[in-house]
């Protein structure tokens, strides 16, 4: 069986759980639904993240989605959170089989 990979984006957004709510409202107003989130910790130029209270929590959100419409979710979490949020950003070339899961 010969399969096809047909080529999409992999947006990766860390940040702290308080931006979590502010990233998938950015997702829902572009109209992408399909997401998948993690509790996450690690170090960085801010320090030991996610082993405290709840608040002080980290997550990883990563969103498989056409390229057509990475840049306007990319500039527009850039433009309203980043100033006020920990979040580092990245964007990754992928292969999937059914594209018609990622609209």
């Amino acid at each position: 069986m010969n399969m096809k990979f047909y080529n999409v984006k992999l947006l990766t957004v860390i940040c702290e759980i308080l931006a979590q709510k502010n990233i998938l409202d950015i997702l829902a107003k572009h109209k992408i639904s399909g997401y998948t989130t993690f509790e996450v910790e690690g170090n960085g130029s801010r320090g030991l993240r996610g082993q405290g209270l709840k608040n002080e929590k980290n997550v990883k959100v990563e969103v498989i989605m056409q390229e057509d419409k990475i840049q306007d979710v990319t500039e527009e979490i850039a433009r309203t959170l980043f100033t006020n949020f920990a979040i580092v950003l990245y964007v990754s070339d992928v292969g999937v089989l059914r594209t018609e899961k990622f609209s």
